[in-house]
This record gives structure tokens, C-alpha cells and sequence, in this order.
């Protein structure tokens, strides 16, 4: 293993924090990332600094690297293929290319047999229009691509407010309508599979958003054991059908009667499962390394109830606060400027019995 090398696509926190583990279990990591001195080049091996689709760094990236993974889903689809030619990349990039597109998401999700938000695509002001009309006046408009964090999106609460301009004002690119979901907890699953088809999950979390972030996960997530279980099968239906390898990060709304509708899949190690790293003997990036190198999967059983809480923007400045706070286990991301919305690092506090 010592002789292993992980290459890693993209050099923010989830990179950073998939080194580490990759290191704990004795392998070399190399990162390609465009950031000279990003969070994850502070502790992994090396660093390729290029574009992302770059084709002399990938050349490059795939002749040092036994297996390869990304940190983030909006890695160039070609980017993805062209490294996978020479060097094994986990997840696969089928994965990657359908989450990278809210409508090919959604589509693929009701395929599986899971269920989502009804939804329709959308190319201009007229179909705005006439999708928000079939959902009855109410419905949230999204860029199909390259939207996180809330980002790329309008919600239409009022039958009676005007959509004038809304195609325009989301940049004229395809979008989709979905409906707005009357769910009473958002909660998310954290999955693992094995190139041999063995899954594991976590336990689901609860998670609360604040202006489309996430704020808090919470786990237990205090709901009842049919819903957690529908979530959990969700995911391994999901992962088996993408004859996937790695981490997913799964997030579902959950409605009254307490069924599930899964709300997107993100093919990598997730901000929700930050926990993990604290109330588990195995996190979920060593869980994800072990995975895509090849080597058993760990149980995912946790020691300690916990919450997660990131720390966006200026609340790395209470740090000295959570250092003082017992039971609380502090990461610091290493980033350089702080800005509104950025997210600096997390803590996660244990709940003893």
C-alpha cells in the first residue's frame, strides 16, 4: 500500500480531508487543482497545479497514479473519461456526468424506482410559464448545471406573482421547474460500495439549510425507523444501478406521512457526513479511500450521538470558543480569505449517553 499512489481531482476541503485519510492508511495522494497552495496541497504529497482539463496534466496525473477520484461533481465529464482511459477512476464517470445535470438526475432517479419533486425541463420564458402553470402556480427554477449552495435558483411561492424575465435573469441556459415539496426534514445518506458490490451506509442525518447552505447535521435524526430504512434502500438502489465505487452523498426530503423523495445525489464524499469523522472509528473518506482502493469496507456504526455545525464565513472567528467547548471536535479548512458564505471549517460536537 505504501507504494500506492491516489490521485485526486480538485484541491478544496473534501481533497484536503480525502488526503488525510488517504495518508492514515499509507498511501501517496497527489492533487490537480488550478489554486497554487489550496487547502488539500497542505497535506497531501504533491500538487499539479493546471486546469482541471488540462491534457498534459492529466497525462501526467494518470501516469503517477494507481486509482483516481474527485472531490467535487463539477469536474469536466471529458476530463473524467480521458483519465480513465489510462488509470482507474472512481466514481465513475457515468455517475459524475449524470449528476452534473439537474434534469438527467431527476430523470435517472425515477428510473431507478425513487421518488422525487415532479418536474419539468425548461428552455425559455414560455415554458417557465407553462411548467410553473401545470405545478399550480408554485415551484422552484433551476439552472440544470453548475448550481450549489442554493446558488441558481428563484422560488415561486405566490400563484398570483409575475415570472417576467426569470429565464433571462438565471442566464438564459436550460433550466428545470421543479415543485415545492411540503417536506417537514431534510436528512441525507452517506453510502458506501466496493468494486465487489458490498454497501454500507451511515446512519442518515438530519440536516438543516440556512440561504441554501448547510448549517447543521444532527445524528440521530429523530425520525421514525421505516423512514430512515427508505432512505438507507434508496441509496443502495442508486449505487447498484451506477455499478458505482466510492462514497455517495444522497439527500431526501421527508414528508408528513413520513415517505421519502430523494432531492439530488452528489458522487462524492458530502458536507453531511462531516460527522462521521468524529462519532465513527472509520470516517467517510477513509471509508471512500478504502473503497476505490480496493480494500474492505468498515462498519458504519457510530460511538456517540453528534452535530455537525460548519463554520461559514465569519464564524472562524469563534474559534477560540469551540476550542474551549468539551467533547467538540474541531477542522479547520486552511483557507487563506474568508468571505461571506465561504466555508472555513466545521466542528462536531459528541453527545454522551
Amino acid at each position: 500500500m505504501s507504494n500506492k499512489t491516489v490521485g485526486i481531482v480538485g484541491g478544496g476541503q473534501l481533497g484536503r480531508m480525502l488526503a488525510m485519510a488517504a495518508a492514515r492508511l499509507g498511501f501517496h495522494t497527489i492533487i490537480l487543482e488550478p489554486q497554487d497552495k489550496c487547502p488539500a496541497s497542505q497535506v497531501a504529497g504533491s500538487q499539479i497545479t493546471a486546469a482541471y482539463d488540462d491534457s498534459d496534466a492529466l497525462q501526467t496525473l494518470a501516469v503517477l497514479s494507481d486509482v483516481i477520484t474527485y472531490e467535487f461533481e463539477n469536474v469536466p465529464v471529458a476530463a473524467a473519461r480521458k483519465l480513465a482511459e489510462k488509470t482507474p477512476v472512481f466514481p465513475p464517470p457515468e455517475a459524475l456526468e449524470i449528476s452534473q445535470d439537474r434534469l438527467s438526475e431527476k430523470t435517472f432517479l425515477r428510473e431507478c424506482g425513487i421518488g422525487t419533486a415532479d418536474f419539468f425541463a425548461v428552455d425559455s420564458q414560455l415554458e417557465v410559464d407553462e411548467a410553473l402553470a401545470k405545478l399550480g402556480g408554485s415551484g422552484v427554477l433551476k439552472t440544470r448545471r453548475l448550481g450549489y449552495d442554493g446558488k441558481g435558483q428563484r422560488v415561486f411561492k405566490d400563484p398570483g406573482a409575475g415570472t417576467a424575465r426569470a429565464y433571462d435573469d438565471l442566464g438564459g441556459v436550460p433550466l428545470i421547474m421543479e415543485s415545492l415539496v411540503p417536506f417537514v426534514a431534510e436528512i441525507s445518506v452517506i453510502a458506501a460500495r466496493s468494486p465487489a458490490g458490498d454497501i454500507v451506509s451511515y446512519d442518515p442525518a438530519r440536516n438543516v439549510h440556512s440561504d441554501g447552505i448547510l448549517r447543521r447535521s444532527n445524528v440521530p435524526a429523530g425520525l421514525n425507523g421505516d423512514t430512515l430504512d427508505a432512505a438507507r434502500s434508496s441509496a443502495a438502489t442508486l449505487l447498484e444501478r451506477l455499478d458505482y465505487v466510492g462514497v455517495v452523498g444522497v439527500e431526501f426530503f421527508v414528508l408528513d406521512d413520513g415517505a421519502v423523495l430523494a432531492n439530488e445525489f452528489a458522487p462524492r464524499v458530502h458536507n453531511s457526513g462531516h460527522w462521521t469523522e468524529a462519532a465513527c472509528a472509520v470516517s467517510q473518506f477513509e471509508q471512500h479511500v478504502r473503497a476505490i482502493c480496493g480494500l474492505p469496507l468498515a462498519a458504519c456504526d457510530r460511538h456517540s450521538d453528534c452535530e455537525m455545525e460548519n463554520l461559514i464565513g465569519d464564524d472562524i472567528n469563534r474559534l477560540d470558543a469551540f476550542l474551549e467547548q468539551p467533547d467538540t471536535v474541531v477542522h479547520v479548512y486552511g483557507k487563506a480569505e474568508t468571505r461571506p458564505g465561504r466555508k472555513m471549517g466545521h466542528v462536531t460536537r459528541l453527545i454522551r449517553p
